[in-house]
């Protein structure tokens, strides 16, 4: 790096944040990435991790490697503690501080519970590997447990599971359990037969994916029924321990509930000093930055962004990615002397979930499919994104061995007893 050259400061490798350095590849300026972990994760596809689909290096790749090329790129590991605006930096949790011309914030979300944070143990959300990782080994190890429990009770709780939220992951989740319990599973126990396994999808919305158009939410819905699914709509959960579940007065005992239901935005609005909206995302215009600082831009879940009708933008992956694209440009624009692109506007593309084997569902608007056809473009498209040719090539040859053998490569127990 020089000290003559402006700065861009970019806290997150997600979509977005790598969005932003690709733009700025061929700029005269230091590209400075930070993250808190080293790599950067697909996250569409993180529940086959926690269903035992696909190995975490299948979805991730290390961010040095991904911006090897880049020259003007560096990398940086680390935990953002706070923003000085005035000073134009930033502080990490080593104690180093980081200074800035211009600043991306595109750092993600968490999951959220809505005032409910003691049920995170009990429930563990989706948004790492490491959450993956463990979730997969609660799941694996309550058909252990209920290999060798000696009554009737305990083996049915433990071969309950109740996914809360009825979004794309809680979806995919849900029917991913049931395809691992009736499938892979279903021959290598002597005493249990995994296909007794109750998986039940909890929402308070009163139909699954909600962002989907009502006829293929229904359609999506037959799939998950068809799977084994059990479907508690309109119903949100009152009461979660650890043995269960209260959901409109039923207790229903269950060993692993997982949470889908709800996500918050990192503290970036706390490090700027805004006031954030109910899920903590950093308010921006149409151009993206903040109000009072044309030079600090707020991306993906940590925007607040509205659409041409005042909507807030959704919390998904081409979002992030063309927020980031433009953002690149802009700033490029800036650094370069050319014009201004125009204010951002999404372009949506369209929505896909995938259920199970052979089920998915497509809306793009002007074309909505269900069952095969859209299984097959759903796993085209995400094979497409994934960064890396290693990955796509893995994530490809691991699924025609799923289709072909019914089984999961992945079925590893790891980070703790069973």
């Amino acid at each position: 790096m020089t000290e003559t050259r402006p700065r861009v400061v970019i806290v997150g490798a997600g979509f977005g944040g790598l969005s932003v350095a690709a733009a700025l590849r061929r700029v005269a300026a230091d590209v400075v990435v930070i993250d808190r972990r080293n790599y950067h994760l697909f996250q569409p596809l993180l529940y086959q991790v926690a269903t035992a689909a696909l190995n975490p290096s299948d979805i991730a790749q290390p961010i040095r490697s991904v911006l090897r090329d880049q020259a003007n790129a560096t990398v940086l590991m680390g935990r953002v503690m706070g923003i000085d605006r005035a000073a134009r930096t930033l502080s990490l949790a080593t104690g180093d501080v980081v200074p800035f011309d211009w600043l991306v914030l595109a750092t993600g979300a968490r999951h959220a519970y809505f005032g409910k944070d003691d049920w995170e143990p009990i429930a563990p959300g989706l948004k790492k590997i490491d959450d993956a990782t463990h979730i997969r080994q609660r799941v694996l190890t309550a058909f252990e447990r209920a290999e060798r429990a000696d009554d009737e009770v305990t083996r049915q709780r433990l071969l309950t599971f109740v996914v809360v939220g009825a979004g794309p992951t809680g979806v995919e989740l849900a029917g991913a359990i049931a395809e691992l319990a009736r499938d892979a599973l279903a021959r290598d126990f002597r005493r249990i037969d995994p296909r007794s396994a109750r998986v039940i999808l909890v929402d308070a919305a009163p139909r699954v994916l909600p962002v989907f158009v009502e006829e293929l939410s229904l359609k999506a819905a037959a799939q998950l029924r068809a799977l084994g699914v059990e479907l508690k709509l309109g119903a949100p959960v009152a009461e979660c321990d650890s043995t269960g579940v209260v959901v409109q007065g039923e207790r229903i005992e269950a060993a692993t509930v997982l949470w889908a239901a709800g996500v918050q935005a990192s503290p970036a609005a706390k490090w700027l000093g805004v006031a954030g909206d109910r899920a903590g995302r950093v308010p921006v215009g149409p151009n993206l930055h903040l109000a009072d600082d044309e030079r600090i831009f707020a991306i993906g879940d940590t925007a607040l962004a509205l659409d041409a009708a005042g909507k807030p933008l959704p919390g998904i992956a081409p979002v992030a990615k063309q927020q980031g694209a433009w953002v690149g440009q802009r700033i490029a624009a800036a650094l370069t002397g050319k014009p201004q692109p125009q204010p951002f506007r999404y372009r949506h593309i369209g929505n896909l979930a995938t259920i199970g084997r052979n089920s998915a569902v497509a809306d793009f608007g002007w074309l909505r499919l269900s069952g095969y056809l859209a299984w097959v473009l759903w796993g085209l498209a995400h094979v497409y994104f994934l960064i890396g040719f290693r990955n796509r090539l893995s994530v490809a040859l691991s699924w025609v061995w799923a289709y072909t053998t019914r089984q999961r490569p992945a079925r590893l127990i790891t980070g703790g007893e069973g």
